[in-house]
């Protein structure tokens, strides 16, 4: 299957410590290169997710944020009456010592210590509860690349067809085109009244067809057209590999239009460019 390196993945879930959210956005990049922003106190999870990442992803810069919205409910303060009926008891017997007590102040109460606590979230299960969400992202971020993977193959294999097209047609023109340039030099000699040796004349002819034998790029082309259609197939990590398919049909081209002896070649040599740079512009994108 073939994969984009651009796509987006969020994910989201709620526990006990609140909120972890995950957003990954992929770009093209020559290589794998991630960049991870992590709060401080789920650093532990870096190690997991760059492993997870390579073993995943073959090349792209992705950018990874991970962010943690604690919990604000009531449940997450935890008071110890006990404790404090103790502390509150043993003030009020300071407080039938003292002439003119101050009356006890309930948030000096809770200050106390062991009166008033938060709510611990142990650290193991929130760094596993961010790793494991961290998986669903990842996934959702390859079926993202996939999808749009799919759309620049089937985008290519039409462009290749394209190409294969303008080459079949140019083929059957080509022994047209050499005897319409044959038929202009005859032509032409005979407006300036030149007396032309015939052995000469098809000597003439004979290298003009063999400097404009456009059969061998055609063959060239062909081969690498199959071979990009079989390497779109194999899917995996190609786009390096389709890359170098796209220099190789460029080169073809560029001779095919320096022998151009017609317009309809040249035309023909022109269409095969542009198809073979829009096929290179989404090459740019595939993993």
């Amino acid at each position: 299957m073939v994969h984009s390196m651009t796509a987006f993945a969020r994910v989201e879930q709620n526990g006990v410590y609140g909120t972890l959210s995950w957003e990954l956005r992929s770009v093209n990049h020559r290589y794998l290169e991630p960049h991870l922003r992590l709060p401080d106190n789920l650093r532990e999870v870096e190690g997991p997710v760059r492993e997870a990442l390579r073993n995943g992803l073959s090349r792209g810069k992705v950018e990874c944020t991970l962010r943690l919205t604690e919990s604000s409910s009531e449940s997450a303060l935890q008071v110890d009456h006990a404790r404090a009926q103790q502390l509150i008891h043993a003030a009020e017997q300071i407080a039938q010592q003292i002439k003119q007590p101050a009356a006890l102040n309930p948030l000096e109460v809770l200050a106390w210590p062991g009166v008033l606590s938060t709510q611990s979230v142990d650290s193991q299960e929130l760094n596993s509860a961010a790793a494991t969400l961290f998986s669903q992202a990842l996934q959702q971020l390859k079926e993202s690349r996939g999808r749009e993977g799919a759309d620049l193959a089937r985008l290519i294999s039409e462009r290749l067809d394209a190409i294969q097209n303008e080459t079949n047609v140019l083929r059957e023109l080509v022994p047209e085109m050499l005897e319409v340039q044959r038929q202009k030099i005859l032509t032409r000699c005979q407006e300036l009244q030149v007396e032309i040796d015939p052995q000469r004349l098809e000597q003439e002819l004979v290298l003009l067809a063999q400097k404009s034998d456009v059969a061998e790029e055609l063959d060239r082309l062909t081969t690498h057209i199959s071979e990009v259609h079989r390497v779109l197939k194999t899917g995996g990590a190609i786009g390096r590999r389709l890359d170098f398919l796209m220099q190789e049909l460029n080169r073809e081209a560029n001779t095919l239009g320096s022998k151009a002896i017609d317009p309809r070649s040249t035309q023909a040599a022109v269409n095969i460019k542009v198809l073979i740079e829009q096929m290179r512009e989404q090459v740019q994108n595939i993993e």
